[in-house]
């Protein structure tokens, strides 16, 4: 099973009956497809769409029915569009029970960079901002290291998303909490020791007595 596989199908686990549950570009996407059987959730795209499915198989792709990045997505039966400016006040009000996120760096105390990328141009933040802001619950999901290079940082370089706290992040190797804004293990992926993640965790990891392997 690759990463990215790892973290969706995990991250998946998270959702609720019911819930309205955003989702970012990149990993996040792939989350659909790995709903648990019997939970019905609602999936929102920023760009004006609730009732989002798995992504379609090549060569059904609709040229007006994308995610936020202009990625082919499909939709369910029942789905809704809308503007931006509702999709917004959706996310600003308070509306959306968890958004899932990529994540540049995620530091020791749960906060989240994720939306300039050094060295390269940013055409704006999109709506990552208002949605770690907005969402009553923010799961980011990203890989654990890149370039050699921890993402679970000490404090983060990059600027920050938002000032508020993210609740969890889910990466190829853990599952880290952040209870008091201090890093806490709380799984590791399976054939993934302890060792392992604090070896490749820059930021100081709080480690129970018994940490469980990721149930995916």
């Amino acid at each position: 099973m690759d990463a990215q596989t790892i973290i969706a199908r995990r991250v998946a686990l998270e959702l609720r009956q019911g819930m309205l549950v955003n989702l970012g570009i990149g990993i996040p996407t792939l989350i659909a497809n790995y709903v648990p059987e019997g939970l019905h959730v609602f999936f929102q795209s920023e760009n004006g769409l609730i009732g989002t499915g798995p992504i379609p198989e090549q060569g059904l792709e609709h040229p007006l029915l994308t995610d936020a990045g202009g990625r082919p997505i499909s939709a369910l039966p029942g789905a809704c569009t809308f503007d931006s400016a509702t999709s917004f006040g959706l996310i600003r009000g308070g509306h959306v029970d968890m958004t899932v996120l990529g994540g540049l760096q995620v530091d020791g105390e749960g906060h989240l960079a994720n939306w300039m990328i050094p060295g390269k141009m940013v055409p704006g933040m999109g709506g990552a901002m208002d949605l770690v802001t907005g969402a009553r619950r923010v799961v980011v999901a990203m890989q654990h290291v890149a370039k050699g290079k921890s993402k679970i940082v000490k404090k983060c370089t990059l600027p920050l998303t938002s000032a508020r706290v993210i609740d969890l992040v889910v990466t190829e190797m853990a599952v880290i909490g952040f209870p008091g804004g201090r890093a806490t293990l709380i799984e590791t992926a399976p054939g993934v020791s302890v060792a392992d993640v604090v070896s490749n965790t820059e930021a100081e990891l709080i480690v129970p007595a018994a940490v469980p392997a990721m149930a995916i």
